[in-house]
């Protein structure tokens, strides 16, 4: 223990520093670009390559820390749903489905919005009953939950109280402390686990983004004990780190996943069914993930490319060729947003630093949750600001 947290604060200060390095290139990066029409793409792409480091950091640290306990071992057939229909009112959602759920499955649940999928994984797990069939679990099936409405969320709830005052999660005498996969840990610990810095342990969850609700409702999800875990729509609002490591902890996990999800790579990557609502109450099972259901789908249900669609004229499908030069428009975007990054800095650096005042969240709540809030869309913005100067410079460069 003495050694782990020895390593870990050595990470801590290695990756202080490297965020301040960061921030200073991308100060130098930004400054002057009015002034300096040629850049040194020499620090530019250097800049990408720390934010790469970093990146591979904050993963490796995810990989060590996030992980979900297969909990007891389910029996070998997991769900049995034997001619399972159900309708609201008038409306077919699906009719006469039967499947078999096995242990280790990763079944993934396609079709447009408003299809039926999520109904269909409820009645599969009996959260709700089918109007005809049966669903039978098979023995030792410990359930667990991500919700894509994040219901599971008090708004109201800060950080500390969602994981410490849940009763699946709480340790007896121990206000501190949450209950993860059977081992006590410090909330502030876990949460760090998680990408939350301290700060926002006393946060209310109606401040996160909703990239951030989504870690925490993992962070929850994950210190569970289950073997059969349904995910609906997981995969939205997450960062590229939170997404690809969740990649990796399903891919370990020992027990059974039901999937629901419209991102069409993280499918390919983690599925071994794909189970496709087809149409008037029509739901069929394809071995593999979305690739393969596309190919494995019969030719007159597959879409028509572009290029097996006939033209309504021969104008509409000429196209002209593009170019990579910058447009008036885009040339005076790229001379301002300097000036628009640097203000966003200094915001964030003035909210950081109300925020870091540990006294704020107690001696005017409304105040720190509205800073709070302001902080995370500025660290949003200021993201979305450097990538869009970066993309712009590199093209501007290459004329």
């Amino acid at each position: 223990e003495a050694w782990q947290e020895k390593t870990h604060a050595e990470e801590d200060l290695a990756r202080h520093k490297l965020n301040r390095k960061i921030k200073a290139e991308a100060r130098w990066a930004v400054e002057g670009i009015s002034a300096r029409r040629k850049r040194n793409q020499g620090r530019v792409r250097a800049l990408q390559a720390l934010r790469a480091e970093r990146a591979e950091q904050i993963d490796r640290k995810g990989t060590a820390q996030l992980a979900l306990d297969g909990g007891l071992a389910s029996g070998k057939r997991v769900i049995e749903a034997d001619s399972i229909s159900k309708s609201y009112g008038e409306k077919l959602i699906f009719k006469d489905v039967s499947m078999r759920v096995m242990r280790g499955d990763r079944i993934a649940f396609v079709g447009p919005n408003g299809v039926g999928k999520t109904t269909l994984v409820d009645v599969l797990t009996k959260q709700i009953p089918p109007d005809t069939g049966t669903v039978t679990f098979g023995t030792n099936v410990e359930l667990a939950v991500f919700d894509q409405a994040r219901a599971q969320l008090d708004p109201d709830a800060t950080l500390w109280e969602t994981l410490t005052q849940a009763p699946q999660t709480r340790v007896s005498g121990a206000a501190d402390q949450v209950m993860v996969r059977g081992t006590p840990r410090h909330v502030v610990s876990y949460l760090q686990d998680f990408l939350f810095d301290d700060t926002q342990a006393r946060a209310p969850v109606r401040s996160l983004s909703g990239g951030e609700k989504a870690r925490l409702l993992l962070a929850q999800l994950m210190a569970l004990p289950s073997n059969l875990l349904l995910l609906d729509e997981p995969t939205n609002d997450l960062d590229i780190e939170t997404l690809d490591l969740l990649q990796e902890v399903i891919g370990t996990y020992s027990g059974t996943v039901l999937l629901v999800s419209h991102d069409r790579d993280f499918i390919d990557r983690v599925a071994t069914q794909t189970v496709a609502f087809e149409g008037r109450g029509r739901v069929t099972v394809y071995a593999g993930g979305w690739t393969d259901y596309q190919s494995q789908r019969p030719e007159q249900e597959k879409p028509k490319s572009p290029a097996q669609q006939k033209p309504k004229s021969e104008k509409k499908a000429t196209t002209k060729p593009t170019s990579n030069a910058l447009s008036f428009t885009e040339r005076h975007r790229l001379e301002a947003l300097p000036d628009e990054i640097a203000r966003i800095e200094a915001e964030i650096a003035k909210l950081s630093d109300f925020l870091s005042n540990a006294d704020v969240y107690t001696a005017d709540p409304k105040k720190a949750e509205k800073a709070t809030e302001m902080l995370s869309e500025r660290q949003s913005k200021l993201q979305t600001l450097e990538t869009e100067w970066l993309e712009l410079e590199e093209r501007a460069s290459s004329e």
